[in-house]
């Protein structure tokens, strides 16, 4: 603790706060030197005889050695998939597969503290956040859908829903154990079998999820989980997978729906956002400077529904501006196995590359920056906290995602100026609204073209509320019951995402 002030006869205090290293053990997780591919319940060398290292993004030290699962890799996991459809998974009672879902949220809650060590480890972002946020999030939604996996027909009245089959998901590496679970979950509830491929950069904590699956005495077959590039992705999309699910950049989405094209395979995508947060005048306005902090330096930014983009009514522009810099200065960025970090790692050191070469750009096209005082790692990759300030809606880095710790803040002056200004992107994935008027809200809800809209908060999720958007930020939902209705065909009927 700091030197201490005398404050005349009352107790000492601090004159400031000086933080102690308060570091997670890295000694609960156990890694291997090398893995492989999870196919029909076991781990199992790849075909392809490739190997790559994954590393700690805050040290870039290796990890462990990852398999490149090659065309046949994938041909044998959606061929070991389907045969584990046909041979029990899909006629098996509704509630049966409630059972494996249970356990399996029941022992990620157990192994919670593994997990997120593991999560931070691997992907870079902040303790607090794998352990409060990432971990309860992944096992409530496989609660969630274990309680739905029994009541489809009370789901969808009136459609008598059925399986489609092997569904093949892509994940990306910025929530690499909730994005699995959103996949993973709904998919098992509705009586399919799964093909996964977790993010290169991020593989384990999808390979550890594979000892979840021996605990939960899953029938083999049913989940598979091979690991690569953006080379085995392509394959999977190109396999005979009965639906793609797919969560990462616009680009590449695009690149999977011109592939399937005209194939028959039902499809959704998650894609990117450049998220309007939008601060009225009468908000509470320090209330809105933390919902502005979460909304886009919780994971480094690392976040598709990041509040990238602030619009900021002029009268309170000033004070609020002066209010977010001072809370840039509280903000500590360094180890993400220590608890007292905010923000942690970049993810890797391509992510980083593209993070500079945007700040570079917003720099010389004339926008006004602010990063407070901040010591870096000297290895690892990392990005300081940044705000750019007389920003106009031509600059890059308000138009282009950055996906990364850097917030481009706009004014407007009516609530008509501030929809034309937020609407004015490709993306259409979230939106934010500070104000004290519910009325406002609503007006305001409806005019957004954002799939997920937050009132007075942001990044709020929960396995019942639908997350996705529209435009370029893609189609269908995960979460909630419309998270079940991609994984089902209706005696025909067309499914919505179909």
């Amino acid at each position: 603790m700091a030197e201490l002030e005398q404050r005349g006869d009352r107790t000492p205090a601090p004159a400031k706060w000086e933080y102690a290293s308060a570091p997670e053990s890295r000694e609960i997780v156990n890694l291997q030197e090398r893995y492989g591919l999870f196919v029909g319940g076991e781990f199992i060398e790849p075909r392809s005889g490739e190997y790559y290292r994954t590393l700690d993004p805050s040290s870039e030290e290796p990890l462990a050695e990852i398999p490149q699962a090659g065309a046949e890799d994938v041909a044998l996991a959606v061929s070991t998939a389907r045969d584990a459809f046909e041979d029990g998974w899909s006629a098996a009672a509704p509630a049966e597969r409630a059972k494996y879902l249970y356990r399996i949220a029941r022992i990620l809650q157990e192994r919670s503290r593994e997990f997120a060590v593991l999560e931070s480890l691997n992907g870079g972002k902040p303790i607090r956040e794998s352990r409060d946020v990432d971990l309860p999030l992944a096992a409530a939604h496989f609660f969630y859908y274990a309680g739905w996996a029994d009541k489809l027909e009370y789901a969808f009245p009136h459609r008598r829903p059925k399986s489609l089959g092997v569904a093949g998901q892509i994940i990306p590496w910025n929530f690499p154990l909730l994005m699995l679970a959103w996949k993973i979950a709904p998919a098992l509830a509705a009586g399919n079998t799964v093909v996964l491929k977790p993010a290169e950069t991020t593989p384990l904590s999808a390979l550890l999820f594979c000892d979840v699956l021996r605990q939960a005495e899953l029938p083999p077959g049913v989940v598979n989980i091979i690991t690569g590039d953006g080379a085995t992705g392509a394959a999977l999309v190109k396999s005979d997978v009965d639906k793609i699910a797919f969560t990462g950049s616009t680009e590449v989405g695009k690149a999977i729906q011109r592939e399937l094209a005209g194939a028959g395979k039902k499809l959704t995508l998650e894609l990117g956002g450049k998220a309007a947060n939008i601060i009225f005048d009468d908000c509470a306005l320090d209330q809105a400077v933390e919902g502005i902090v979460n909304g886009i330096y919780f994971n480094q930014g690392h976040v598709c529904c990041a509040g990238s983009r602030l619009l900021v009514q002029e009268s309170i522009y000033e004070p609020l501006i002066e209010k977010l810099k001072r809370r840039l200065t509280t903000l500590r960025v360094g180890d993400p196995l220590d608890k007292n970090t905010d923000v942690g790692a970049i993810n890797s050191r391509q992510q980083l590359e593209k993070i500079e070469e945007l700040v570079a750009a917003g720099k010389e096209e004339g926008a006004e920056i602010y990063q407070p005082p901040c010591r870096l790692p000297e290895k690892g990759y990392w990005f300081v906290p940044t705000v750019f300030t007389n920003v106009a809606q031509s600059y890059r880095i308000a138009q282009e995602e950055i996906f990364g710790p850097v917030l481009s803040v706009l004014t407007f002056r009516t609530p008509d100026e501030a929809i034309e200004k937020a609407n004015n992107t490709p993306y259409g994935l979230s939106a934010g609204v500070w104000t004290e008027k519910g009325s406002r809200i609503l007006w305001m809800a409806q005019r957004l073209e954002a799939g997920v809209i937050w009132a007075n908060t942001y990044n709020r999720f929960d396995p019942a509320s639908p997350f996705g958007g529209y435009k370029e930020s893609g189609f269908g939902r995960e979460g909630g019951r419309h998270g079940l209705e991609p994984y089902l065909d209706f005696d025909g009927a067309e499914a919505f995402g179909g």
